[in-house]
């Protein structure tokens, strides 16, 4: 049934004015982004459908505006609009740290990273470029490799760390295995890019391993 056939109590958007977003679920909410479904298909077997291929929200803002394509019915306009909603999180999330120390607020670290890593379906690497007062500059994804390994090159990331006047860094890469604990190579990788970094004056900070539903930190297994 399409949204405006629906009796006003049990419209998203009037629904949402009048209780707050609290009041809906999972499914009102995107369909109130979604606004239409298709041809013989409703706007809320649309939204069920989407949250169901993205495993509900939390992977829904992790995904890549290419992967909305998979979904059939979400022409351009949708996908656009979603994926305004997803950079919208992602920014809300760098804002702070952006203003503040990263260290100020490690879960908001982790919580963006696996914003931009956590459905990569190919395993990539990332840095957090930090000032010197290890605020947010920029996060880049510097590499991008296989399922399985992707190839680092340390000269890559100081150019990188100076192009930027880092003083610190936050390394990352994302497991697509879905499984974050961390392996001997990246290990090995850290302790390599730290040894650049340090020639020209950057301290690596922490390096992040995103997996399915979760991030590990070097920095907290006393790994670096």
């Amino acid at each position: 049934m399409p949204l405006k056939d629906l009796p006003a109590e049990m419209r998203p958007r009037e629904k949402l004015l009048a209780r707050g977003g609290a009041a809906l679920s999972d499914v009102e909410l995107l369909a109130l982004l979604l606004r239409t479904g298709l041809p013989g298909r409703g706007v809320f077997d649309l939204a069920e459908q989407v949250l169901a291929e993205f495993d509900g929200f939390a992977g829904l803002l992790r995904a890549q505006a290419g992967d909305l394509k998979r979904i059939k019915g979400l022409g351009p306009a949708k996908r656009a609009e979603i994926a305004a909603v997803i950079e919208m999180a992602r920014r809300a999330l760098a804002q702070p740290l952006r203003q503040q120390p990263v260290f100020d607020a490690p879960q908001k670290v982790k919580e963006y990273v696996a914003l931009h890593l956590g459905a990569r379906v190919q395993e990539v690497f990332a840095v957090l470029f930090l000032d010197g007062q290890h605020r947010l500059i920029e996060l880049e994804v510097l590499f991008q490799g296989t399922l399985t390994q992707t190839s680092v090159y340390p000269r890559e990331v100081v150019r990188q760390a100076m192009k930027h006047n880092a003083g610190a860094v936050i390394l990352a890469h994302n497991h697509p295995s879905g499984v974050a604990e961390p392996s001997r190579a990246d290990e090995f990788l850290t302790q390599t890019l730290k040894s650049a970094l340090q020639l020209v004056d950057v301290r690596v900070l922490d390096h992040l391993v995103v997996g399915q539903g979760t991030v590990v930190s070097f920095a907290e297994r006393g790994l670096l």
